[in-house]
């Protein structure tokens, strides 16, 4: 039997907050999983999620949603409530099934700014937030899901995000060294932030829990943008790189063609 949404060596997954827009989320899911993708979705408050529950039913596999709902890494009070917003999370993703939930290095407000933004990054932060992660790599682990931590470029998309830089990311996780914490490498971001892919994915590869696409400038489907995903598609699957990539992208037209176009680029 097929796994839903396998594609060679990956297994490909489609944000439903981004695609479909003109349609009610659980339309969403039924038309990505009828064109054989598994689903990602952002924040779990927002949704329905007896009707999403229900939907597995129909077949959805869900990939990833947002891992906590308020919360910071890098403050005694804001580590506390994201953990405790975390547990919540975690209770979701056992009804839905999900795997992987992912963090950011500070909550973001509905316009993806922070809540709390940091000019600079201190090593006292840097201390506190390997701490945090460290607290929720034993949540994970207690309750058998795996947390992401994803990078995110402040120079377009969100200013003042601490821990921005995939090579932030990538040594908090190394840091902290549990099979219940790992890196969401957004190659979106990482092209705006820091550039030459390839080489971040193959320095990245052993902590690597999943991989986010999108094209620059834009951040639509691959193709629209100066991103040669086919060929970061041939690499990770030459460097052996076997698990998920997630569309986390805008539909440039419609939908369905965008999906597609993401499906070429990473079939090799």
């Amino acid at each position: 039997m097929s796994i839903r949404g396998r594609q060679g060596p990956f297994t490909l997954a489609v944000c439903a907050e981004m695609v479909f827009r003109e349609l009610p989320v659980a339309e969403r899911v039924r038309r990505i999983t009828e064109l054989d993708f598994q689903i990602e979705l952002w924040d779990w408050t927002r949704h329905d999620i007896d009707l999403l529950v229900a939907l597995r039913e129909e077949g959805a596999v869900y990939s990833s949603m947002t891992g906590y709902v308020r919360g910071s890494l890098t403050d005694p009070a804001g580590a506390d409530e994201l953990l405790a917003t975390a547990a919540e999370s975690v209770a979701v993703a056992r009804r839905l099934g999900i795997p992987r939930l992912n963090l950011h290095g500070t909550g973001l407000g509905g316009d993806g700014l922070p809540v709390t933004p940091a000019t600079v990054v201190t090593g006292e932060m840097w201390l506190a937030a390997h701490r945090t992660l460290s607290r929720v790599a034993r949540l994970g682990e207690a309750h058998g899901v795996t947390f992401v931590l994803e990078n995110l470029n402040t120079a377009v998309d969100h200013p003042g995000v601490p821990f921005g830089r995939a090579d932030d990311c990538l040594a908090l996780v190394a840091s902290v060294g549990s099979d219940h914490l790992r890196l969401m490498l957004d190659l979106y971001h990482a092209q705006i932030g820091e550039g030459n892919l390839i080489e971040l994915c193959r320095r990245a590869l052993p902590w690597i829990g999943e991989i986010q696409v999108a094209d620059v400038p834009g951040r639509c489907e691959p193709g629209t943008g100066e991103i040669n995903y086919f060929g970061v598609a041939r690499a990770l699957a030459e460097m052996g790189f076997a698990g998920t990539i997630g569309l986390e992208a805008w539909a440039s037209g419609e939908s369905t063609t965008a999906l597609r176009a993401f499906r070429r680029a990473f079939t090799v």
